[in-house]
């Protein structure tokens, strides 16, 4: 099956600023003690800075969703697709808890086991393939319902020590559980809100297969149309997020303060916001190829390959930063989740120079993508259709 270029461009886009994100979580100067969203603190850059990449797992979601549709429209065998969905699914979760939490902390001993994006995505793969029996509208208006009403979810009237509420809380918003031995499980993508977007994804899927000047009308119409409606119910200030915003001594923060949305888990605004934009990178990036969306689609071929080695290779680049600055081994904290870097010690770089590493990051992994890519098209290992 060909590829399907807009795909490419713009999981390219989002693998290329989700970097920015890691790079500042594990090396800004006060990614440990600020949060970049809090209005009391941040400043315009750093709010921005973060907000760009909110764009990017619920577009990695989505479209992984709309991929599993055109997997199953190749295979045409609904038993064939079931078994692969379930298949990547699973090998998504245990890659989640393996290589992936062991390049974000360095930690030997897993002392903190992370439930997240990809993880997230797996768990939604699995779910989707035991109801593939549905029809795709139904699938896409069960993705709809998740994501227009699980806001809901904390008014739901459980007691606190409910069992039902201790199990099904998890699923609808970020929850930690301690272990055994001083480990500690963190929800932090609650599955069944990313399962929407999935969904939703999955029932879109059939857009890819619509002539490109009617699709790229079709979802600018859709982007506009979230966009407006993000606005709208934003303005309202009564549902869809679980921040209200309110006027501030400044313009900008006034603005930060309207923009200031939830991703964990994403609200029905920060759906309408980041899917908004999304659909208007697809109907874009289409139109007027050139070498640099050439470049961009290089990472959005191999996405799940860029997201495990950057990780390893921007917390070597932490490590190598925090000896740089003076730190010893003996120093480094990797079972506290604070990446190496020491606690109640300064460390990590001011966020201008977060920008340059970043860009290096994604100019050092531009050419292992290029090998990579080449490698998954020419040799046909089974294991290389789960990457």
């Amino acid at each position: 099956m060909k590829r399907i270029h807009s795909i490419d461009i713009t999981r390219g886009i989002v693998m290329i600023i989700m970097a920015l994100d890691h790079v500042r979580d594990l090396l800004h100067v006060n990614s440990i003690l600020q949060s970049p969203t809090n209005l009391a603190t941040t400043t315009p850059f750093l709010f921005f800075t973060r907000w760009i990449t909110y764009l990017c797992a619920p577009i990695f979601v989505f479209l992984a969703g709309s991929s599993a549709f055109l997997s199953l429209k190749r295979k045409k065998e609904l038993a064939e697709t079931k078994k692969h969905l379930l298949k990547r699914g699973l090998f998504l979760i245990i890659l989640e808890f393996t290589v992936v939490n062991f390049g974000l902390y360095f930690d030997t001993g897993f002392h903190t086991l992370l439930f997240e994006v990809i993880a997230s995505t797996g768990f939604g793969l699995i779910i989707l393939s035991l109801l593939l029996q549905l029809s795709v509208k139904h699938i896409g208006f069960i993705g709809i319902g998740i994501i227009c009403l699980h806001n809901l979810a904390p008014l739901v009237p459980f007691s606190e020590t409910s069992i039902l509420k201790v199990i099904l809380m998890p699923l609808f918003s970020p929850t930690a559980f301690p272990l055994f031995a001083g480990k500690i499980f963190i929800v932090g993508y609650p599955p069944i809100p990313w399962l929407g977007i999935l969904f939703l994804g999955f029932a879109m899927g059939h857009i890819f297969e619509i002539p490109e000047h009617r699709r790229n009308s079709i979802l600018k119409k859709m982007g506009m149309i979230a966009i407006a409606g993000f606005i709208f119910i934003r303005f309202i200030n009564i549902y869809g997020d679980s921040t209200q915003w309110a006027s501030q001594q400044t313009i900008a923060l006034t603005i930060m303060s309207f923009l200031n949305i939830t991703k964990y888990p994403p609200s029905l605004l920060f759906c309408l916001a980041t899917l908004g934009i999304m659909f208007f990178i697809i109907a874009y990036s289409e139109n007027n190829n050139s070498k640099i969306k050439e470049i961009i689609s290089v990472y959005g071929k191999v996405p799940l390959f860029y997201f495990i080695v950057h990780f390893y290779v921007v917390h070597l680049m932490t490590v190598f930063i925090l000896f740089l600055q003076g730190f010893h081994w003996k120093q480094m904290e990797f079972s506290t989740g604070t990446f190496g870097r020491p606690k109640g010690m300064e460390s990590g770089l001011p966020l201008w120079e977060i920008y340059i590493i970043w860009m290096a990051v994604v100019v050092l992994l531009y050419q292992p993508c290029v090998w990579y890519g080449k490698h998954k098209f020419n040799k046909k290992y089974w294991w290389l259709s789960y990457l």
